[in-house]
């Protein structure tokens, strides 16, 4: 790699034998005790807060959240997120500072239990939480040594998530149901932890300089644009059916059956993110990406046409499954077509649009419950559009035609156009442009 690809990277060098510890474990441990305290919070909550309300207030409490989520990535991201970006050690310091404002505010949240102000807090710690995760993306690139570890990186960091979640969230809901502010002290200690762990992460320059024409030309290319409508596709269907499974099992079944779908997301999350590796090595990223779109198309056909808890629980697995595979060849996709862009800069603006895809993906199923197998079928239907589009387009763009354009795309250059003709840019249909003459030598 060229220095001065190294260098607007940020990245790294190679580590010597001298350093106890990679970058990159110092980022795994601060991830693993952020996933602790992410924990706490919902074993803290859980059965004693949260679901213990009607399912209309519930309602009322998701929609303020998504609201209140979605500010930051649409609002302060584009704004704030170049200059962070340009700080030496910016990211290393958002990292820091939401980690002690989700302690602080998780110390708060043990004193207010049982009152209005709980909830407020709630949403400010789950808007921390995303913005931890965007930063998170941008750091990451900081902490390998090469580009081929790129990918495998951030399917380790998901999986280490995964694991942390699952092995901490059973002791914390018994805790939490002991004693809720117990469960949320604990959390605060974690988020401390991580705090003082994120202190010894590189202060590299995640993006030193403003994107260039090349990096903004590489970043728009066809197959870039394809892969990034698939993952939001896949991530808006991940918020739709998190939401439909946890207000319809809760009206049929119950809370415990709803954690058992949720548990099994966690586990096809992890399985996809241990076997996504190895499909890479065999298979074409695009390959994977088509094959996770057509596995959650027939998956959510299938489960209409059957119904019932088990098909849930499973179809929670599979989604998972599949949006931890579509994640690692997206990952792979852009490292790949992009060579000259700045990894940590895309990265963290690829995940700020795919966050406000799952806030738009949960809010129809948080509207209004829909019967189980209708559901189910809306996520076969996403999948099925998202699989036709991009495979659609994948094959245009090897045949070496222009991609076809997306909906809004053609919504925006009918405007245009409309607007153009009022305006007496364009000759209206039926007449012809007067000629301009020529003057003679």
């Amino acid at each position: 790699m060229r220095a001065d690809a190294v260098y607007r990277s940020g990245r790294r060098p190679r580590q010597t034998p001298v350093q106890s510890q990679s970058p990159f474990r110092r980022l795994a441990r601060t991830h693993a005790l952020m996933a602790m305290g992410d924990a706490a919070m919902y074993g803290a909550l859980a059965g004693s807060v949260l679901f213990s309300l009607s399912p209309d207030a519930q309602r009322d409490r998701v929609l303020l959240y998504l609201l209140v989520s979605v500010a930051p990535f649409a609002v302060v991201a584009p704004a704030i997120g170049p200059t962070v970006d340009r700080i030496p050690g910016g990211r290393r310091m958002v990292m820091q500072i939401t980690s002690v404002a989700r302690a602080l505010v998780y110390v708060m949240m043990a004193f207010h239990v049982d009152d209005v102000l709980l909830y407020p807090l709630i949403f400010g710690a789950m808007v921390m939480q995303k913005t931890y995760a965007v930063s998170k993306s941008a750091l990451v690139p900081s902490v390998v040594n090469s580009e081929a570890e790129l990918v495998e990186a951030n399917s380790k960091l998901s999986l280490i998530s995964g694991v942390v979640g699952a092995l901490a969230i059973g002791p914390l809901v018994g805790i939490g149901k002991l004693s809720a502010p117990a469960a949320l002290f604990l959390g605060a200690a974690a988020f401390v932890m991580a705090t003082f762990a994120a202190n010894r992460l590189p202060r590299d320059v995640v993006a030193a300089a403003p994107p260039r024409r090349e990096e903004r030309r590489e970043l728009r290319s066809s197959g870039i644009v394809l892969a990034t409508g698939a993952m939001a596709l896949i991530r808006a269907t991940i918020g739709f059916l998190t939401f439909h499974l946890f207000f319809w099992l809760r009206e049929e079944y119950g809370l415990v059956q709803f954690g058992l779908a949720a548990g099994a997301s966690t586990v096809g999350s992890m399985i996809g993110n241990l076997i996504a590796p190895f499909l890479r090595r065999s298979i074409r990223e695009e390959v994977m990406l088509t094959i996770a779109l057509g596995v959650i198309a027939f998956a959510g056909v299938g489960a209409a046409t059957t119904g019932g808890l088990g098909t849930a629980i499973l179809l929670a697995f599979v989604i998972n499954f599949s949006s931890a595979i579509g994640r690692l060849a997206f990952d792979a996709i852009v490292q790949r077509d992009a060579p000259d862009a700045n990894q940590g800069r895309a990265f963290a603006r690829f995940e700020t649009r795919f966050q406000l895809a799952w806030v738009l993906g949960c809010l129809p199923s948080v509207f209004f419950t829909l019967p189980g197998e209708i559901g189910f079928l809306v996520v076969g239907l996403i999948g099925a559009f998202a699989s036709a589009t991009y495979l659609l387009g994948w094959r245009a763009v090897r045949a070496g035609k222009p991609v076809p354009l997306s909906l809004t795309a053609r919504a925006r250059k009918s405007l245009a156009a409309e607007v153009a003709r009022r305006r007496g840019n364009t000759p209206v249909k039926g007449t012809k442009r007067p000629e301009r003459h020529r003057s003679r030598p």
